[in-house]
């Protein structure tokens, strides 16, 4: 009998190990690996929809203006963005349907329609990084212990104040926590955080 407890508790000892050594390997390899890329749950590269709300902090020398608003978007141009903060942009909406885009004041009943827009609905999307980065030549990528840290160069709208974008993502969720818009200087002109997002759950109807 002893004998057979002795064995056994050999064997568990073994299967202790070994599992030991195996979340090891597993856990160096995930570090190791891009969390952005080998994602089984977002690309971020890649994503066909998001919903997001941000707050965003527009800089200048002089003073600081925030605005909170609520984002929505489907691939392949299908965007939607709506002012919440403050109170007096409140309501304030772009939408753009593929083939045109809306810009409205829901509190002044006043409604602007382009035909054929050709330009960006807005800087602040997150598609608008994803597109330069897939195009971008100097990109960069850097990690600290919880975010990894993407990096590109604006080229589509050349503009002093907004010549680079930094996009950060929990390695946690695989998510996007903040970006920033950096002048010629690499100042901080544009700051947005990611309240909340969530991304490829939106869908076209949730939009027009």
């Amino acid at each position: 009998m002893n004998k057979k407890i002795i064995i056994g508790i050999f064997i568990i000892l073994l299967i202790s190990i070994f599992a030991l050594i195996l979340l090891k390997f597993e856990y160096k390899h995930i570090q190791t690996g891009n969390n952005i890329s080998k994602s089984d749950k977002n690309n971020i590269l890649d994503i066909s929809s998001y919903e997001a709300s941000i707050t965003v902090e527009v800089r200048s020398n002089k003073n600081t203006n925030k605005y909170k608003i609520k984002q929505k978007y489907v691939k392949p141009n299908i965007f939607y963005q709506e002012v919440q903060e403050p109170i007096y942009m409140q309501g304030l909406t772009i939408v753009n349907d593929g083939e045109k885009t809306i810009l409205e004041n829901k509190k002044l009943e006043l409604k602007k329609l382009y035909e054929n827009f050709n330009g960006d609905a807005s800087n602040l999307n997150l598609v608008s990084f994803i597109e330069e980065y897939k195009e971008g030549t100097g990109n960069e990528v850097e990690e600290t212990e919880e975010e990894i840290i993407m990096k590109t160069k604006i080229t589509k709208n050349q503009n002093k104040y907004q010549t680079y974008q930094n996009l950060y993502i929990s390695k946690n969720t695989n998510l996007p926590t903040k970006m920033e818009l950096l002048d010629i200087n690499k100042n901080i002109t544009v700051y947005i955080l990611y309240n909340e997002i969530k991304v490829n759950q939106t869908k076209k109807g949730d939009i027009l």
